[in-house]
């Protein structure tokens, strides 16, 4: 393997080589380290044979122990022995409550290397989680019938090449889950791809382990740097290097990670990769003075007006001054937000008459599903994408009184003195949330939904997943509150039975939304199939609709049945009673 220069970085672990004379070792614990290890290990039930005071004490013991087990016994270099034992708690105290015995401060240290000489420990589980992968998912990619780094060295000898190469060593689990296949190629293959992204591109080797830490896919794939990988590393260079964005931060693994990350964000958003180095680059601010969670958080905002997400990021490149707008507390009035975004009176007057649900007061924050509710999502991006995003920002309500509903009002305060006012005030967040307005029929909808806020929006997601459009599906709400009542399950079945039974199409359910309110088993499916049944059977010729069918009184269906035969109401009690469909034997 190459010799290679390791970049000075801000997380890098160095550790002094003691492999050919290890000095002996001090047992002094540290305040802070007995701190960390408290704080780790306080809770930790595999410890409890082990006075509080002595934990951090074993820990260190232990850790030694391995160190040792791993450099003498199975000629692991002591560096990585040493990278394995220390960053492996969770495994480590697993461990250390197989040993037998009670605890003894002065015998524990002899106990756990007795107990080594006579129990092999399995070297995967340690490594794995040293590298950073939770111990809770570590037995779902432990190699089978495998324990050794003998029987199968190649994810050890990959590990070891990044971190000759300057990746630290509690990171690489980022790599071996999100591409896995690189932990399979050999170190010469490793090495020859880090050495050419370095060599090729400009980079140092702090640069190269930050861009492989953020776009893992870029050690995958052939020996040639080419496609969608190549073109990646084409903006990236674009970016650090030509733009000189390496020289607007300070040059460690964890600042160069951040920005990495940052830049991934547009990545994930469907931007095509070797278009953006340009774009990238004059918006060196984006990635110097935003985090990384305010870059996510108006990316998730933009994308619930449920535009395509690369809009969204190209709508932050183009205007990156958003990032720094409040889009979450102002409040704004629905009519005057809309008529400011340039919505004429009469386009206006014809959103308040088709979608009444919508108006009012409302947050900032529900402002996309707000213009979604009322199908307006790709005239309200295309403004602000136009160059009116400034307006966001620059939007206030002209008085209090703007857009205020006395009635709702009202009605707010007798919610607000009831025993459920908490669980009612978060229906109201719900409902606000998909875009229902501060107005009298958002009070009238909130009466007749049950369940927590949470609820409500698993079912409203689970309607939005079969299909139903967001504006249909609020209208279908204000028209039939209660089909928010049923649960997920329930409205995937009538649904199904709506559509593959009954041969309706979805958007049968805009017409007639309270289908979802019936029972299926016990008003649907016998109703519609009794009907079929009179159908086959010559006795009916008329066609009912499904709403005639369903939605009709009890009484007033057997009525019909006694006009299509004199039999026929009897039948269907003999049908109904007996829970089961109608066939030809029984019928």
């Amino acid at each position: 393997m190459d010799t290679m220069v390791h970049e000075p970085s801000k997380i890098q672990i160095k550790i002094k080589d003691h492999s050919q004379n290890p000095k002996p070792r001090k047992m002094n614990v540290s305040k802070s380290l007995y701190t960390i290890f408290s704080r780790h290990l306080s809770s930790t039930p595999v410890l409890k044979k082990i006075p509080f005071k002595y934990r951090p004490r074993a820990i260190k013991e232990a850790q030694e122990a391995i160190t040792d087990y791993l450099h003498y016994t199975r000629y692991i270099p002591f560096t990585y022995a040493e990278l394995i034992s220390k960053n492996s708690l969770c495994t480590l105290s697993n461990l250390i409550a197989d040993v037998d015995g009670a605890y003894s401060v002065p015998n524990f240290a002899g106990s756990i290397k007795r107990f080594l000489r006579y129990h092999p420990i399995n070297e995967f589980e340690f490594f794995f989680e040293s590298i950073g992968i939770d111990c809770n998912e570590i037995h779902g990619i432990l190699p089978a019938n495998k324990f050794f780094f003998a029987e199968d060295g190649s994810v050890f000898n990959a590990a070891c090449v990044f971190s000759s190469f300057g990746f630290p060593w509690n990171r690489l689990g980022r790599l071996y889950k999100e591409e896995v296949s690189i932990f399979s190629k050999s170190s010469k293959e490793l090495t020859s791809r880090l050495c050419k992204i370095r060599n090729c591109y400009g980079f140092n080797n702090v640069t190269v382990v930050a861009v492989c830490l953020a776009f893992p896919c870029v050690l995958g794939g052939g020996a040639e740097l080419c496609g969608e990988t190549g073109a990646l590393i084409d903006d990236l260079k674009t970016i650090f290097v030509e733009f000189d964005l390496l020289g607007c931060v300070e040059g460690n693994v964890d600042n160069l990670y951040e920005i990495c990350r940052k830049i991934r964000v547009f990545y994930d958003l469907g931007c095509e990769k070797g278009k953006l180095g340009e774009m990238l680059g004059r918006n060196k601010s984006l990635f110097v003075d935003y985090t990384e969670e305010a870059l996510v958080q108006k990316a998730e905002y933009f994308c619930r007006f449920g535009v395509r997400k690369e809009k969204v990021g190209m709508l932050l490149l183009q205007g990156p001054e958003i990032l720094s707008f409040d889009l979450e507390t102002p409040v704004f009035s629905v009519e005057g937000m809309l008529s400011y975004f340039g919505l004429s009176a009469d386009e206006l007057k014809s959103v308040a008459e088709k979608y009444p649900f919508l108006l009012g007061k409302n947050r900032m924050a529900n402002l996309p599903h707000v213009i979604r509710a009322s199908n307006l999502q790709y005239w309200f991006f295309n403004r602000i994408s136009n160059g009116s995003h400034h307006l966001l920002e620059k939007y206030f309500l002209n008085s209090p009184d703007e857009g205020l509903d006395n009635e709702f009002q009202d009605s707010l305060e007798r919610f607000l003195s009831s025993k459920l006012r908490v669980h009612n005030m978060n229906k109201l967040e719900f409902l606000h949330g998909i875009g229902y307005g501060e107005n009298a029929l958002t009070i009238k909808v909130l009466a007749h939904v049950h369940g927590t806020s949470r609820e409500l929006q698993e079912r409203f997601n689970c309607l939005l997943r079969i299909g139903i459009e967001f504006s249909k599906l609020c209208t279908m709400i204000s028209l039939a509150p209660k089909i928010l009542n049923q649960k997920p399950e329930i409205i995937d079945q009538k649904v199904n039975f709506l559509c593959e039974e009954m041969g309706a199409s979805l958007e049968y359910l805009d017409a007639f939304p309270t289908f979802l309110c019936f029972d299926l088993e016990n008003r649907i499916k016998p109703r519609y199939r009794f009907h079929t049944w009179l159908i086959e059977k010559g006795l009916c010729t008329k066609d009912y609709s499904i709403a005639s069918m369903v939605a009709t009184s009890e009484k007033n269906f057997i009525a019909r049945l006694y006009g299509i035969h004199p039999a026929a109401p009897k039948q269907w009690l003999m049908c109904f009673m007996n829970k089961g469909p109608c066939s030809s034997s029984s019928c």
